[in-house]
């Protein structure tokens, strides 16, 4: 099955200029979703992880099936504020500015084998300080997967975990 079949780029989102692929159109196609998460799992398997790693929002989406297939259990990474209890917090450097996420205190156990999932790698920002956040709790992340992977913005390359990826798009 070819995935990008079912991914809807659209265009001037969310601002001039930009080509977004919304992969909404593949979570309403239940065979393409399907294979999606088998795809997805193939991969990730090999690491045998203990827990899989979602990064919000879409990246919940993302990993919450796959942690059922699987058998492991999920955990949500979230902009600050957003969950509930004591969290650690992570702050990086965007572009223009900074942001922040977190994940709850008590979600890992210290040297768990975890991979970090979401829809899409584009720069890989958000995915290294992910990385960093979850090193700092303990967490060892060996490897993490996405759906998308925009190749021409060199996202990978921020990471030094492997990163797998089911569509590649290269403009």
């Amino acid at each position: 099955m070819n995935l990008k079949d079912h991914i809807r780029a659209v265009p001037d989102f969310p601002k001039p200029g930009i080509l977004f692929y919304d992969i909404s159109t593949l979570l309403q196609h239940a065979d393409a979703w399907a294979a999606t998460v088998d795809m997805l799992a193939d991969l990730i398997m090999p690491y045998k992880p203990e827990r899989l790693i979602g990064i919000e929002s879409r990246g919940f989406l993302v990993a919450a099936p796959l942690a059922l297939r699987l058998g492991t259990g999920f955990s949500m990474l979230r902009k600050k504020d957003k969950l509930p209890g004591p969290t650690i917090s992570y702050t990086y450097d965007l572009e223009y500015g900074s942001d922040t996420i977190e994940i709850q205190a008590d979600a890992l156990a210290k040297g768990q084998k975890v991979v970090l999932l979401d829809d899409l790698l584009a720069t890989g920002g958000t995915a290294a300080a992910a990385v960093e956040l979850l090193r700092g709790v303990g967490a060892d992340v060996v490897a993490s997967a996405y759906i998308i992977e925009l190749n021409f913005l060199n996202g990978r390359d921020r990471l030094d975990v492997p990163a797998h990826s089911l569509i590649g798009y290269d403009e």
